[in-house]
């Protein structure tokens, strides 16, 4: 069972301090939220080696069964004589650590329906500071977690072949964080609507293994059937995956027509979006989430 942390008696007096004036108030409370989410999350040791089991087991298992018959991706009969040989481990790998922070986000959420069951969420609704600065403190909270355990990810990659620098790392980071802030915020706009622990995971269930599965994790974007391309096109989470696929596959110095065989890229009407455009699309659709959070904090009572 998770620690419960909340906040000491002298943070939130700080925080509510009058004198302080409702930006600094807000701001300490979005640090606060932010600080307890956090520092729950770097107790909970379980958790955090728990968490990394499934992503494991994908890479090294689900990855090593395939990589014998795929040591090329996008099909080797295609390809000129000659090309280098790529491990499906090494492809896979992106889509990993989006599942990382897809599942990590999510679930982060889950402390919204906790705090509901034992009253702390009452507690701070009722609390003289905005609602706003709560959902905040939740999405920068729940975001930095699952950037954190994505980056843990990041030690396996010279497993699997991929050769990391500080600038992949950090471009990597940043990446996997926007996403988590967008996952995040989808996950407070669904746990805010959630009156049980029971339910809300049921939903995420029933939500989280299709976003996987249609975001281009697992397989190239290219030729697919024009129901499953539609349905990837749709999905929030494979504007986030490409990006980190790009970033990977591109460190390796990989011809371009390599490149091209791998379906890197989202196509939209014949036109293939740039990374930036994908990464806008994910900071739009955090931006939608939140303030949809934010409405559905402020109508409770």
């Amino acid at each position: 069972m998770a620690t419960v942390v909340t906040p000491q008696p002298a943070q939130l007096e700080r925080a509510l301090t009058p004198i302080n004036g409702p930006f600094r108030r807000n701001l300490n409370t979005i640090f606060i939220i932010w600080y307890r989410e956090v520092l729950r999350f770097v107790r909970d040791w379980i958790r955090i080696i728990t968490s990394l089991a499934q992503p494991l087991m994908f890479l090294f298992i689900f990855g090593s069964g395939l990589s014998n018959s795929l040591n090329v991706v996008g099909g080797q009969a295609n390809l000129p004589p000659g090309t280098p040989t790529l491990d499906f481990r090494t492809f896979l790998f992106p889509g990993v650590l989006s599942m990382t922070v897809l599942f990590t986000s999510i679930f982060s959420a889950i402390s919204i329906v906790w705090d509901r069951e034992f009253g702390f969420l009452r507690e701070m609704l009722v609390a003289p500071i905005s609602r706003t600065s709560l959902v905040l403190g939740k999405a920068f909270g729940g975001s930095t977690i699952a950037m954190l355990q994505g980056t843990i990810m990041l030690i396996f990659a010279p497993l699997v072949g991929v050769n990391l620098s500080v600038g992949l790392v950090v471009k990597l980071m940043l990446e996997m964080l926007l996403l988590a802030f967008s996952l995040t915020s989808l996950g407070i706009v669904i746990a805010s609507r959630m009156k049980s622990m029971e339910g809300f995971q049921m939903i995420m269930q029933f939500f989280l293994m299709p976003m996987f599965f249609l975001s281009g994790a697992l397989f190239p974007l290219r030729n697919l059937p024009d129901w499953l391309a539609f349905l990837t096109k749709i999905n929030p989470v494979t504007y986030g995956v490409d990006p980190l696929r790009q970033a990977v596959l591109r460190a390796l110095n990989l011809p371009q027509f390599v490149l091209d065989a791998l379906g890197l890229g989202v196509k939209i009407f014949d036109t293939t979006l740039s990374t930036s455009v994908e990464l806008g699309i994910v900071a739009a659709l955090g931006l939608i989430f939140i303030v949809w959070g934010a409405l559905a904090f402020n109508k409770q009572d």
